[in-house]
């Protein structure tokens, strides 16, 4: 069945698109895949049910368009950080500790990004297993890291350790903002708590790459 096109007040195309896809994000992120409706996002987005059907076609269609999105942003932060690393003409230790802090600060700006790869993992990852986006946005984390660290191929599986061991710090207080962290009695909202938990990451990982990366520079 064809989707209904939108009202007049609907026609302004890239606005209402992007209307549209904020609220899906919004609501993916809430309630996963299985637990949105094209209806719900219409519905959170101020515009006619069918409106989403209409830019769309289909919500697997608009899922994959919010996924796209999210990983644009992520190759977008890779390479300006790759970018600021290479120019700064720091040491590794500087460098790494630089890049820590803004992988952070990317993940508390983006706490929808993090709810929809926690859905996923949840899931089973089957949406993700058809999107080579993350595949090519890995691949661009590992190199990025490996050329700010200036490590050679041989160091790969090292670099790669690190970069998990990077995002599961980072993340950790989101994902379970509300079980462990509420246990704690811990905000990861709290600017000061956040501020001091970046700082903790940091200090973490620079410490435990210091001997690794000595090797990898010998």
């Amino acid at each position: 069945m064809t989707p209904s096109p939108p009202s007049d007040r609907e026609r302004n195309g890239a606005r209402t698109r992007l209307t549209v896809l904020d609220a899906a994000e919004t609501l993916f992120a809430e309630r996963g895949y299985t637990g949105t409706s094209l209806n719900d996002v219409g519905v959170e987005a101020g515009v006619s049910r069918a409106t989403p059907g209409y830019f769309f076609g289909s919500k697997a269609s608009l899922y994959q368009a919010v996924l796209d999105r999210c990983f644009e942003r992520v190759r977008h932060a890779i390479r300006s950080g790759k970018e600021r690393a290479l120019a700064s003409g720091k040491d590794a230790e500087v460098v790494l500790a630089g890049a820590v802090s803004e992988y952070f600060d990317f993940m508390i700006e983006h706490p929808k990004f993090v709810r929809l790869m926690e859905w996923e993992a949840l899931s089973g990852g089957t949406k993700l297993q058809q999107a080579p986006p993350l595949v090519e946005v890995v691949r661009e984390a590992l190199e990025a890291m490996s050329a700010e660290l200036e490590v050679g191929p041989s160091h790969r599986e090292a670099t790669a350790q690190l970069l998990l061991s990077i995002i599961s710090l980072c993340s950790f207080p989101l994902i379970h903002s509300r079980t462990v962290l509420l246990a704690l009695g811990l905000d990861p909202a709290d600017p000061a708590f956040a501020e001091s938990r970046k700082r903790h990451v940091v200090e973490l990982v620079v410490q435990g790459a210091r001997e690794r990366l000595a090797s990898a520079a010998t």
